[in-house]
């Protein structure tokens, strides 16, 4: 089955969600008007001078299929982002609040199966659109025999619209691990997706992740600052991944104040992209996939850690009140 008939079945099932997509047969169309174009122009031509066309720029394609194409990018993300981070909430929530979704699951019928079978659904949305973008650009890279199709994606990444760079995708991976290590001697329940495993390399851990239609995402977790294990993380708006209390001394803030109040011109560390502190995301799941596999490094690391904040809130506390009495 192609991949496109393929695509359009999924997006139909899931038709009564409203989910954004791809529009991957009205992008192709406005391809194959444009591969007709381009017969059209060179049929004169004789097999001694035939060249293959090079087009940077197609004034056919680029003023409706690169806009379309971001645009459709850009609400994928946002619902995908919005779907993972209200199930993790459920999933991570505590007190009255963890009651709640427990009764309320209760009374709905909701059980473990249910819960893995959402999770995979949120995967699978965010999968089957990251391939239908990849083929689309890759169709329009051959259509022209150009690289704007690449340079777009790289483009798209630098705005944060590749869903593969999500950090609720990286803390959805993380949730599949913790819940299949946490199930592993229960009646074997059904887990999300196969192929997700935490590796280590050297000591230095990673998140490994392969996916249908070759998709592949290697998740170095080794915080850029310290250069050991991230603890803590936090993973910025430019999808690097940081130990909290780093993000903190390289925002030039201090604990207590935390990233959200960050001057929006500091800049990230690795690839100096402004403004990427706010909006950073605390991968909670990832933080407890960690603290389970390198107990002896975290246990070390807890104890620099407790003494740093402890110090860090003393002063902040003290400027605090010498502020207050004017001194």
């Amino acid at each position: 089955m192609k991949f496109c008939k393929k695509y359009q079945e999924y997006m139909l099932q899931e038709q009564e969600k409203k989910l954004p997509g791809v529009g991957f047969k009205n992008h192709k169309m406005i391809l194959k008007k444009c591969r007709r174009r381009d017969c059209h122009s060179h049929k004169g031509h004789t097999e001694s001078h035939a060249v293959k066309p090079i087009h940077d720029h197609c004034s056919v394609c680029d003023g409706t299929f690169f806009p379309s194409l971001l645009n459709e990018m850009t609400a994928i993300v946002g619902c995908f982002n919005q779907r993972a981070q209200t199930f993790l909430e459920l999933q991570l929530a505590s007190g009255f609040k963890k009651y709640l979704s427990w009764f309320l699951g209760k009374l709905l019928g909701n059980n473990h199966a249910a819960m893995v079978q959402e999770g995979k659904d949120i995967i699978t949305y965010a999968l089957i659109n990251a391939i239908a973008i990849r083929k689309i650009l890759k169709k329009y890279d051959k259509i022209h025999y150009s690289k704007q199709g690449q340079l777009f994606r790289s483009q798209a990444q630098s705005m944060h619209k590749e869903i593969l760079r999500s950090p609720w995708l990286y803390e959805l991976l993380a949730f599949h691990i913790n819940l299949r290590e946490t199930r592993v001697n229960s009646m074997k329940e059904p887990a999300l997706f196969e192929g997700f495993s935490l590796t280590f390399k050297d000591g230095k851990p990673s998140l490994t992740c392969e996916f249908f239609d070759s998709i592949k995402i290697d998740i170095d977790l080794t915080c850029s600052i310290c250069l050991d294990t991230v603890f803590d993380p936090v993973s910025l708006t430019c999808g690097h991944i940081l130990c909290y209390i780093c993000a903190c001394s390289a925002a030039s803030v201090s604990i207590v104040n935390g990233l959200k109040t960050a001057d929006h011109r500091k800049k990230c560390p690795l690839c100096r992209e402004r403004g990427v502190y706010e909006g950073s995301v605390h991968l909670e799941e990832l933080n407890i996939l960690l603290c389970r596999n390198c107990k002896e490094y975290w246990e070390q690391r807890l104890q620099i850690e407790r003494v740093e904040r402890v110090k860090q809130a003393k002063e902040h506390w003290e400027l605090q009140c010498r502020m207050f009495m004017g001194v």
